[in-house]
């Protein structure tokens, strides 16, 4: 499958690299700094409740992406419609992403809210398998860390710029601009309209320039033969011993990766006496370390390997995560932390890559269903780890240990599976 004469490589490429930048403003926006705040502290009854309803919803729309995601990546495979899948994904994400502008500061208004913010988690995870799976149509086999790498960075990159778009244009000024309404919190809500916007912009490129298969089936043959296949398709992906070790591995690493991340600003806040601002200087200074350590790490990728990537930089972050533990000074912290957001990004952009030239074509969406499943699947196990040992030592340090030994069980799994020509 390869783009007419007309569409070169590089721009298919950048169309590829683009989405990244694309998606990155719905986890950015929505997910992490802006909606989930005003949910939170304006649309919940109170913080409490609308912190475990938030969860909950997010809980939902992580069983249902495990539940999905294989599935349609076999009717993907089978049918050649990985491309309208994928548009149909971007297609759902934008309009949820748009729709939550009706959310109003009003309890009622709050299950309307965890809707739209679930089934916009489920179009983007599973959007993101379709997307993942393209890498091996996109860029050449000697090149596909490096474009993953400088993706994954642009998704860093996009995720900030639009944010600071959205506190310039629409959150700090006040008066608000555009005739905007602070009372009904619509500077806050159209923070959505522009994610929305963001989204389907920035998806354009890729939805036109993406190859498409030589050979597609119809809707209801790829449903029928796809369904008809999974099991077949799951058995062969269990048969693959090297894929199975790497899968659990990232499992591990990722857990402690989304703990990391989830309770980072908690442990900061309560360990440190930071302020909602100083955390969300950090969120965002952690984001941008994370940027330059995938763009840094994509140029030597290739040339290390996915698997050494993997290895030199979960093993980084275990090494540097036991000091910020024990530091009880605040600029150490921030300087670990900052060393720590510089191997977020490269463990990540690699574990796509190696992903990418462990599966085979003809099984390559399934495949990243699984990837997806891999990423979802014990995502629970973290928090409430981290939870039962901060509670039974009575230390926010006692629990971030669990951070440490996730990351130390998947490098160790990870180093000590066999190696073949597929590990490059």
């Amino acid at each position: 499958m390869s783009p007419a004469p007309w569409r070169t490589r590089q721009a298919t490429i950048l169309a590829w690299c683009l989405f990244d930048w694309a998606g990155s403003a719905f986890s950015t926006i929505v997910v992490t700094f802006v909606f989930a705040t005003y949910f939170i502290r304006a649309v919940a009854p109170d913080p409490v409740s609308g912190t475990a309803a938030w969860a909950t919803a997010q809980a939902t729309a992580g069983v249902t992406i495990a539940v999905l995601a294989a599935p349609l990546g076999v009717v993907a495979d089978r049918g050649g419609h990985g491309r309208r899948l994928l548009g149909l994904c971007v297609g759902l994400l934008t309009a949820c992403t748009a729709a939550l502008w009706f959310v109003r500061p009003h309890a009622g208004d709050a299950p309307i809210a965890l809707a739209l913010v679930a089934v916009a988690t489920v179009a983007f995870e599973i959007g993101f398998v379709f997307y993942n799976a393209m890498l091996t149509d996109i860029a050449p086999a000697a090149r596909l860390g490096r474009v993953s790498g400088l993706a994954w960075a642009s998704g860093y990159a996009g995720g900030l710029a639009c944010l600071g778009l959205c506190l310039m244009l629409l959150i700090n000024p006040d008066p608000p601009l555009f005739g905007l309404r602070a009372a009904a919190a619509e500077p806050v809500r159209a923070a959505a309209l522009l994610a929305a916007a963001w989204i389907a912009v920035f998806s354009l490129p890729l939805l036109w320039l993406a190859p498409a298969p030589a050979n597609r089936s119809s809707w209801h043959s790829a449903l029928s033969q796809g369904l008809g296949g999974l099991g077949a398709s799951l058995r062969a992906a269990a048969a693959d011993r090297l894929l199975w070790r790497f899968l659990i591995a990232r499992m591990l690493y990722t857990d402690g990766l989304n703990t990391l991340f989830a309770f980072g600003g908690i442990f900061a806040a309560g360990t440190f006496g930071m302020g909602a601002r100083e955390v969300l200087l950090l969120g965002i200074t952690l984001n941008i370390s994370a940027g330059v350590g995938a763009a840094g790490f994509a140029l030597a990728q290739d040339r290390l390997g996915d698997r050494t990537t993997i290895l030199v930089a979960v093993g980084a972050l275990a090494a540097l995560g036991i000091p910020v533990l024990l530091t009880r000074s605040a600029v150490l912290f921030w300087i670990l932390a900052l060393g720590l957001g510089t191997f977020v990004g490269p463990a990540q952009s690699a574990s796509r890559s190696l992903m990418a030239r462990l599966t085979p074509e003809a099984k390559r969406n399934a495949q990243f269903g699984l990837y997806a499943l891999s990423g979802r699947v014990t995502g629970f196990v973290g928090p409430a780890a981290l939870g039962a040992v901060t509670a039974a030592f009575g230390s926010q340090r006692a629990g971030m240990v669990v951070v440490v030994l996730l990351l130390l069980a998947g490098w160790t799994l990870l180093a000590t599976t066999p190696v073949d020509a597929r590990w490059a």
